[in-house]
């Protein structure tokens, strides 16, 4: 058998990082779950996406249980400053594993801005990336998340949600989600 290459060797490192989370999701580690969630829709949407892309999207909750959402205030200000900690630390995790793998340091600063969201609307790759996110989570997490809760606030998350997309993202979540009318209004405009 050939040698493991610096991308096999980067989401394997990911993966086992992911293989500790404590919480499970059909049986399984949830963040690990998730990150192979991403890269197979990163491989739908974007087939020819580059490794740090790749990387990134396997990446993008590295050991998330580790900086609980509690340990921020209640209110938007505690959740943004959690997610932007979240973004920076996913970050310079990755970037270790990188190096470790073998990436030089312009591959190692890109998946970081994909990672820290720096550029979106304005680099197609930290797009790419975003566009991802939003599909896996309409895919896997919108109907779990949007039970019992109050419809006007599910409305405003998928509003968010379809703002973050990429026009073609849009276009292509309208064709492939059945999404009720209000929901697809959000995507339309």
């Amino acid at each position: 058998m050939g040698a493991v290459s610096r991308l096999e060797a980067a989401l394997a490192a990911i993966d086992a990082a992911n293989a500790a989370d404590p919480t499970r999701e059909d049986g399984r580690p949830a963040a690990l779950l998730y990150g192979e969630r991403m890269s197979a829709e990163l491989d739908r949407l974007f087939p020819g996406a580059s490794e740090p892309l790749r990387i990134a999207a396997r990446g993008q909750h590295i050991e998330r249980w580790l900086l609980p959402r509690s340990a921020y205030p209640e209110g938007r200000e505690g959740y943004l400053a959690w997610r932007r900690e979240q973004g920076r630390r996913h970050a310079e995790r990755v970037a270790g594993i990188m190096a470790a793998a073998g990436y030089g340091a312009e591959e190692i600063a890109a998946a970081g801005r994909m990672l820290r969201k720096e550029g979106i609307k304005r680099d197609p790759e930290v797009q790419a990336l975003e566009d991802v996110i939003c599909f896996v989570f309409i895919r896997h997490y919108l109907g779990p998340f949007a039970a019992g809760r109050d419809p006007e606030e599910i409305l405003r998350i998928v509003g968010k949600t379809a703002r973050k997309m990429s026009p073609a993202a849009r276009a292509r979540a309208l064709a492939e989600f059945d999404l009720p009318a209000p929901f697809a209004a959000a995507f339309a405009e």
